[in-house]
């Protein structure tokens, strides 16, 4: 909770009690702090003792900690077993080359070959041919929207009159 505050947020907050509380007011507020910090502890441990004990022992080994959403899925996803065959899907998964696929495509570009289907394609003796896909309708009349429209001619705008505003 507090482990993003360094020396010294702690030396202005230690003199900022200084001068908001005093040298004679301040051991007794910190003791009275030190006495309702450790209450709140105890009174937080046993509720999580009382709940264990409630759930009985099949939630053992539960932990508090596993109730936020991110703790659940980061051990559930992130463990070394993989029921659901993530590390499959994640290791032939290419994101970078996806992209470069789809831009080369929007671009008009001819894609690079996989060395994988190179090899095939050379086994097999035919030659290897790629030709881009065609991203439009033939005969289609449609324009094309990632080129920039010819600009038509402005109307000539009729004379300000300040007498109409």
């Amino acid at each position: 909770m507090f482990n993003d505050i360094g020396a010294l947020e702690l030396l202005t907050i230690g003199v900022l009690a200084v001068l908001v509380f005093g040298p004679d007011k301040l051991p007794k507020l910190i003791q009275d702090l030190t006495r309702t910090i450790r209450k709140i502890r105890e009174f937080s441990d046993s509720a999580k003792e009382d709940i264990r004990t409630e759930l009985g022992p099949q939630f053992k080994d539960f932990e508090f900690e596993d109730l936020n959403p991110k703790t659940f899925v980061r051990k559930q996803l992130m463990d070394g077993n993989d029921d659901l065959g993530l590390k499959e899907i994640r290791e032939s998964f290419d994101l970078r080359k996806e992209l470069s696929d789809v831009t080369d495509a929007v671009n008009g570009r001819i894609p690079a070959p996989d060395s994988a289907n190179s090899a095939a394609d050379g086994a097999a003796g035919a030659p290897a041919t790629t030709t881009a896909p065609s991203l439009t309708k033939t005969g289609d009349t449609t324009p094309d929207l990632l080129k920039k429209a010819p600009q038509q001619a402005q109307p000539e705008r009729p004379p300000f009159d300040a007498d109409a505003t």
